[in-house]
């Protein structure tokens, strides 16, 4: 079975598609997804409908908790749009009643067992969805990860946007690196697929035309050069 493993979307729906037109070609058959699907960029209203032309399972980010914080207090606006952009306002306006109450819904950690391996999903790390895990973690980290929750053969996580690959005694740690919004500064959009028959993981970047996203950024958030610049850098 070939699973597609992915993370930080960001409402960024050009580059989804791209990893989806990718993954069918590659006949991946079921989606992980490790939060954070909207936030940052602006189309966070087809990230549901794109997704759910798959089996998919996933969980809840850091983004999915800001549109939470921004729906129950109106005060939170200012303050996340300043460090964020407009896409956590966006998303507010633009998604419906079912897509809110599916992202609320979301649990922040899921076991699965998938062709009897053993899949532990979170966003930031198994104790906290919001705590950064980067390729240059130090070894007590690292082996925190390893052992925090460790009834797992897989696990994946996201949040730092970085692609992560790491393995002690048959465990596997994986970070697919962000769809939406890569930070590695290798343009496009990141994914990994697992084969379960051969327990071996794939990393991936899809190209797409990336200055869709930058005239947006140009529309909604021009004061925030970062939005379209961590997407083109090198």
């Amino acid at each position: 079975m070939k699973i597609g493993l992915l993370s930080d979307i960001h409402a960024n729906a050009h580059a989804l598609k791209a990893v989806l037109k990718s993954a069918k070609e590659k006949e991946v058959s079921k989606l992980l997804c490790c939060g954070d699907y909207i936030g940052y960029y602006y189309e966070p209203h087809k990230i549901i409908p794109l997704l759910d032309q798959w089996d998919w399972e996933g969980v809840s980010g850091n983004h999915e908790a800001m549109l939470n914080n921004l729906l129950n207090k109106k005060n939170q606006k200012e303050k996340i749009s300043a460090k964020y952009g407009s896409g956590i306002s966006i998303a507010a306006e633009k998604l419906d009643y079912d897509a809110i109450i599916r992202y609320n819904k979301m649990p922040i950690k899921k076991k699965l067992t998938i062709n009897d391996h053993k899949v532990l999903l979170c966003h930031g790390s198994p104790w906290d969805r919001d705590f950064y895990v980067y390729p240059d973690a130090n070894e007590k980290i690292k082996n925190k990860m390893f052992t925090y929750d460790s009834d797992f053969d897989l696990l994946v996580f996201g949040h730092t946007h970085y692609p992560v690959s790491w393995e002690k005694n048959n465990q596997k740690i994986i970070n697919p690196g962000s769809v939406g919004q890569p930070r590695d500064r290798i343009p496009g959009a990141a994914w990994a697929l697992w084969d379960t028959s051969l327990n071996e993981v794939n990393f991936y970047k899809e190209e797409y035309d990336v200055n869709l996203i930058i005239d947006m950024c140009s529309k909604h958030n021009p004061e925030i050069d970062y939005l379209s610049k961590v997407l083109i850098r090198k």
